[in-house]
């Protein structure tokens, strides 16, 4: 019997309608300035001195380094070595309900810090370069360019099209030694990369969770900057980029006095060690800022952002209890057998794809609205401007998403710490899931009015975005923001109407 969550209250949909409705009068009537909100926490009396001090020394950050690293090495261990029932390992409840789930979550509040602290890169750093902090070089890295077509982020994004395949197709999800050998082929990944290029060219080009958490940083409240801007407008040394004797210079190429967006940066501290003024530091802002303004325009991020909208809608589609239905009858027709991966390969390019080329086709008719001549430029500058709008698409709805995973398939925690190999357990029964089920981390309501809250969220900002972007697309008019809103409009009504649908457990 396939347990399931209950989808969002049919009120709540209306608020979500309501509001939109709402928020499309206030946009277009009278739409609002860009924030310009922010403040540097390095200045806020008692807390700015005790943070610097504590950014400044880099025992704090190898501490977390570690602990991270052994909790990924006991996933390993769990994955390989212990019982097979998922919910009742760590390596699955940890990585899957816990991690994956929080990880988007945590974005909006700490930025790219995970990057900073991620043991794939730890443990890379560890085996090539043998350290793990501060300058060095090793014989065991050939220290390569990384090739031009490379320096994109179409490798991170067949990364993760290749791991959506195998967390939901194969069923890594449910697996714990799929699990954990997925944990050593990143690991594999990161540290190939470090041993054939220079820097950290698995972080910046190729790692799948590293750009997920870059694009979605645009949307954070915090980031890593200039403490006074003057002091970065003057230096001649740029210790921030070519780091000093004891400091490795930044591994993705960043010249903090210049740095306005979040993407790349992996909050890895060398700038914060390395600056000779001490000018580095972390500040609040509004998480509008570069997705209305800041954040520049390319190509390969705007297909990012689109794949990145697609896969997580269809995640969510493959939660609800008629994908199954579904994928068991095209795999009938198409004579598939096993895992059906063949009918849910075939599904993964539909879903996408439908998402893919709504994006695309109402670019264009909103061009053609437009009358705009020069037609293969102004629709590549569109396409690229405009995505931007896409990311609180997507992050609102990963959001809701995680949410309900987290509060629903977060209890348990507990004993499987105490018992990570599962040790002597029974799978979970059906009494125990009808426990979860019915005592979830936070009330029921308090979860449909945060999911609710998430999609008014998301929407408001795209909205925002289509209008400001608007003004940097040159021929770009009403005929534009039309098709992109409406694109926004059927994107948040189709990822509401999946809230709605009672989703399938994760295990």
């Amino acid at each position: 019997m396939t347990m399931t969550h209950p989808g969002l209250p049919v009120s709540w949909a209306w608020v979500i309608a309501i509001g939109m409705v709402l928020v499309l009068l206030v946009a277009w009537l009278r739409p609002l300035p860009a924030s310009r909100f922010s403040l540097s926490l390095a200045r806020i009396p008692l807390l700015g001195k005790g943070l610097q001090a504590w950014l400044r020394h880099p025992g704090p950050l190898l501490f977390l380094k570690l602990v991270f690293v052994a909790l990924f090495l006991l996933v390993i261990f769990a994955g390989l070595y212990g019982t097979p029932y998922p919910e009742r390992n760590l390596a699955t409840v940890l990585t899957w309900n816990i991690w994956w789930a929080g990880l988007i979550m945590a974005v909006f509040f700490t930025g790219t810090a995970w990057c900073g602290v991620c043991p794939w890169d730890t443990l890379a750093s560890f085996m090539v370069r043998h350290r793990i902090w501060g300058r060095s070089s090793s014989p065991l890295s050939l220290e390569l360019k990384v090739p031009r077509p490379l320096r994109t982020l179409w490798p991170a994004l067949g990364l993760f099209i290749g791991l959506t395949w195998l967390e939901l197709g194969v069923g890594v999800t449910v697996d714990p030694r799929a699990t954990a050998l997925l944990a050593l082929l990143m690991v594999m990944l990161a540290v190939a990369s470090m041993a054939v290029y220079e820097d950290k060219a698995f972080c910046r080009f190729f790692c799948p969770v590293g750009r997920t958490v870059g694009a979605y940083a645009q949307l954070s409240v915090v980031e890593l900057r200039p403490i006074d801007a003057d002091i970065c407008a003057s230096c001649r040394t740029l210790e921030c980029y070519h780091g000093n004797a004891d400091i490795a210079p930044c591994p993705t190429h960043l010249v903090m006095g210049r740095l306005t967006e979040n993407t790349f940066c992996t909050a890895c501290g060398n700038c914060v060690q390395s600056c000779p003024d001490r000018n580095v530091g972390w500040r609040l802002r509004s998480p509008s800022r570069e997705a209305l303004q800041e954040a520049r325009p390319r190509w390969d991020e705007a297909w990012f952002m689109l794949g990145l909208l697609a896969l997580t809608s269809f995640h969510g589609i493959t939660m609800l209890p008629v994908w199954e239905d579904q994928v068991l009858a095209l795999g009938r027709q198409l004579g598939d057998s096993g895992q059906f991966l063949l009918s849910f390969t075939a599904g993964l390019l539909v879903c996408t794809g439908a998402v893919v080329a709504l994006y695309l086709l109402l670019l264009w008719v909103g061009q053609w609205l437009d009358g705009s001549r020069s037609p293969r430029l102004r629709y590549r500058q569109r396409f690229s401007v405009f995505s931007f709008a896409l990311l609180p698409l997507a992050f609102a709805y990963h959001l809701a998403h995680n949410l309900n995973h987290l509060v629903r398939e977060g209890m348990g925690l507990t004993a499987v710490l105490l018992n990570p190999l599962g040790i002597g357990v029974d799978p979970m029964g059906m009494a125990e899931k009808h426990f979860r089920h019915l005592h979830p981390l936070l009330p029921q309501s308090w979860l449909f009015a945060i999911q609710a809250a998430l999609m008014l969220f998301g929407f408001w900002l795209a909205v925002r975005v289509v209008v400001a972007r608007s003004r940097q697309v040159q021929g770009a008019g009403r005929g534009t923001r039309v098709a992109v809103i409406a694109f926004a409009v059927l994107v948040t009504g189709f990822h509401t109407w999946i809230l709605m649908q009672p989703m399938v457990m994760r295990m």
